[in-house]
């Protein structure tokens, strides 16, 4: 099954989704405990600053929390082509049952189909040409499993805006608790600050969890180009929704507890399994692109970080609690020093509009 970019108006603009944010605010390491992390609590009119390990005391029980359990793999590849120049791949997806991979790589010059690269001193890998004729992606052929050899020879996916090189800590920090599906080049970084103590707590609570799987693909750093954003072609990405974790929704819904999405990318799961209209099992591709006015038919509540200037994970944010909202929580959050991006804090949204299930 793919999802497609939603038929919904786009009345808004790029410029409507741009900020200026001062450099120190980008966290460049981790808070020294996960849920340590400052919290902005957004859900009410005016924003509170709390501390993310009192997430637990604002959900109510029988809430259903949904994580993504995608584990990110050490993507991250330095080689050379057989003249001697320095290649570096970040490899974007492996292709199931196979030793292929498709990766962005960087070079001087892009390397011809039937060429060869070598990584880490370790291995070969084949080029097999692009993913398409107008793709970036470059189909590469490794020796063996690539799952196997990118985790004894690759280096942590750290975002662009992270500028130093990945350490012990990065293998760490830089996975959550939950993963356990290897496939993402990119965190889901809302779950970054769940650590065993703030599980514990929401389990006493009675929150209960469920999980979806969305592998994220390094297009989650790119910042959208078109003025126009109708015209912005959306990175597309593997996830699968379970009939568990259908089951667990509607037994919820039926309960009057609420979806509560630990991040973008379990909203974008969730919301992708329901474009029927219906929240239905559903695994394959998705390019779904949340702007303003989008029909949210699943989430009630999200958990997210400070997502970068001009990216559709702004718009989406700005879709779920409102625009105007969320201009407000930004402004505020920068006045306060809340830390952005990745390895940054967190916030706490409400969605604003009506159900549209």
């Amino acid at each position: 099954m793919t999802e497609h970019t939603p038929t919904h108006t786009i009345t808004h603009t790029l410029a409507d989704f741009d900020f200026q944010l001062p450099p120190e605010l980008i966290a460049q390491h981790p808070a020294p405990v996960r849920s340590a992390s400052r919290l902005l609590d957004g859900t009410g009119s005016l924003p509170v600053d709390r501390v993310f390990s009192a997430l637990p005391g604002l959900l109510n029980p029988g809430d259903l929390l949904v994580v993504n359990d995608t584990q990110v793999i050490k993507a991250r590849l330095l080689g050379e082509k057989p003249t001697g120049g320095a290649v570096e791949a970040l490899v974007e997806r492996v292709i199931p049952g196979t030793h292929e991979v498709w990766a962005h790589l960087r070079a001087s010059k892009s390397p011809k189909a039937g060429g060869w690269v070598r990584f880490a001193d370790a291995f070969d890998a084949e080029v097999l040409g692009r993913v398409g004729p107008e793709d970036s992606l470059f189909h590469l052929r490794f020796p063996d499993d690539p799952f196997t050899l990118l985790k004894r020879h690759g280096h942590v996916p750290l975002p662009p805006y992270i500028t130093h090189d990945d350490d012990a800590q990065d293998e760490t920090r830089y996975q959550t608790l939950f993963a356990a599906r290897p496939g993402a080049v990119a965190a889901p970084t809302a779950s970054l600050h769940f650590d065993e103590a703030v599980l514990a707590a929401l389990e006493t609570r009675g929150v209960q969890r469920a999980t979806v799987t969305l592998h994220v693909g390094a297009g989650t750093f790119q910042p959208v180009r078109s003025e126009r954003l109708a015209e912005h072609r959306m990175h597309s990405e593997r996830y699968e929704v379970s009939a568990d974790t259908v089951a667990r929704i509607q037994a919820t819904r039926a309960a009057g507890g609420r979806i509560v999405a630990a991040g973008t990318t379990a909203l974008r799961a969730l919301e992708s399994a329901a474009r029927s209209g219906t929240l239905v099992p559903s695994e394959g591709e998705t390019d779904l692109f949340i702007t303003p006015g989008y029909p949210f038919r699943v989430v009630d509540r999200l958990v997210t970080n400070f997502h970068l200037p001009r990216s559709t994970l702004l718009m989406l944010v700005s879709a779920f609690a409102g625009h105007a909202h969320i201009k407000a929580l930004y402004r505020h959050a920068i006045e306060s020093g809340y830390r952005f991006f990745s390895y940054g804090d967190a916030m706490l949204l409400d969605h604003q509009g009506p159900r549209h299930v």
